[in-house]
C-alpha cells in the first residue's frame, strides 16, 4: 500500500475512522443545538450539561434500577428531555421576549449549577459503563470495536431521521412556521407555546442520547460535556445557526478534518476546528448551510 507524505496508509486509515467516531458525536450534539436554535432562537448553553446528564441517566438506571444499556437508550433521553421541558417552562420560557444574550448567560448559568451538583454528588473522577457490545473486527490497519461502529451508523440513521421530520413533514412545517408567524399558526388552531416547550425537549433528548451512546466509551464524570461542548458550538457556527444539514454535514466533516489532522500534524489537531471556524467566518459569516438573518 502507498504511503501519502510519508504516513503509513495504516495510521491515515485509523485517524479517518476514529474522526469519523468522533464526529458522529459531534453531529448528534450540534443536531440538538441546531434544532433548538433554528426553531427556538434560543442559544442553549445547557446543551453541555445535558449530554451528562444522558450518560448519569443510563449510569443511574444501570446500577440503581438495573436498566440495561438498550432500555436505557430510549428512557435516559426521554427523563433528560422532560427535565429539558421543565426548565423551558419555569425559565427559558420567559426570556423570549429579550436578546439571545440573557438566554445564553441563563443556559451557561443552568449548565454550571447542573455540572456542580453532579460534581458534588459523583466527584470527578469517573464512572465505568459496561460495553453492550463487546469484541469487534481486524479491518487490518486497525481493530474496530462493533460498539464504535454501532454509534457511528445510529448517530446517523438519527440524525437523517430528524433532518426529514422537521424539513419534509407537516409536523417540521408547522414547527418552521411557528418561528416566524407564531400568531399565524395559533390561529389555525395549534397551540404553539406547547409545540416550541416540546420542541426544546426533544432537542434535550437529541443531546442525552449522545450521552447515551458515549457512556460506555467515555468515563461517565461531570465535566465530559463541559469539555465538548465548545467544540460543538463551533461546529454549529461552521455549518450555520439553525441549519438542520448543515449540523449533520459538519459534524461528520470535522470529526474526519480532526483525525486527519493528528495524522499529519497533531499539534494543531485541537484548534484547527476553530481555525476553520474563523475562516468560514470570514468568507461567510452565516456558515456554509446557513443563510443571511
Amino acid at each position: 500500500m502507498f504511503e501519502l507524505l510519508g504516513v503509513p496508509p495504516q495510521a491515515l486509515l485509523g485517524q479517518l475512522l476514529l474522526g469519523l467516531i468522533n464526529g458522529a458525536f459531534y453531529a448528534l450534539l450540534s443536531l440538538g443545538l441546531a434544532v433548538i436554535f433554528g426553531l427556538m432562537n434560543v442559544i442553549n448553553f445547557t446543551h453541555g450539561a445535558q449530554y451528562m446528564m444522558g450518560a448519569f441517566a443510563a449510569w443511574m438506571l444501570l446500577n440503581y434500577a438495573g436498566v440495561p444499556y438498550w432500555p436505557a437508550l430510549v428512557l435516559a433521553p426521554l427523563i433528560v428531555g422532560a427535565t429539558g421541558i421543565v426548565l423551558e417552562r419555569l425559565l427559558i420560557s420567559r426570556l423570549y421576549h429579550l436578546d439571545h444574550l440573557y438566554g445564553l448567560l441563563l443556559t451557561f448559568g443552568l449548565a454550571l449549577i447542573i455540572e456542580g451538583l453532579f460534581r458534588q454528588q459523583f466527584g470527578a473522577s469517573g464512572l465505568p459503563y459496561d460495553n453492550p457490545i463487546p469484541g469487534g473486527q481486524n479491518l487490518g490497519f486497525m481493530f474496530l470495536p462493533w460498539y464504535r461502529g454501532w454509534v457511528v451508523v445510529f448517530s446517523f440513521v438519527v440524525c437523517m431521521i430528524t433532518w426529514y421530520v422537521i424539513e419534509k413533514t407537516k409536523l417540521g412545517s408547522y414547527l418552521r412556521a411557528a418561528t416566524e408567524r407564531p400568531d399565524l399558526v395559533q390561529a389555525f388552531g395549534i397551540n404553539v407555546p406547547r409545540m416550541i416547550t416540546l420542541t426544546y425537549g426533544a432537542g434535550v433528548a437529541l443531546a442525552a442520547l449522545a450521552g447515551v451512546l458515549a457512556a460506555p466509551i467515555y468515563t461517565v464524570n461531570p465535566t465530559m460535556g463541559a469539555n465538548l461542548i465548545i467544540v460543538v458550538f463551533a461546529v454549529v457556527v461552521i455549518g450555520g445557526m439553525g441549519s438542520i444539514m448543515g449540523s449533520i454535514v459538519t459534524g461528520f466533516g470535522v470529526g474526519v478534518v480532526e483525525g486527519l489532522t493528528k495524522v499529519f500534524y497533531p499539534e494543531a489537531s485541537n484548534t484547527v476546528i476553530f481555525v476553520i471556524m474563523a475562516i468560514v467566518l470570514m468568507v461567510r459569516p452565516q456558515g456554509l448551510f446557513g443563510t443571511p438573518r
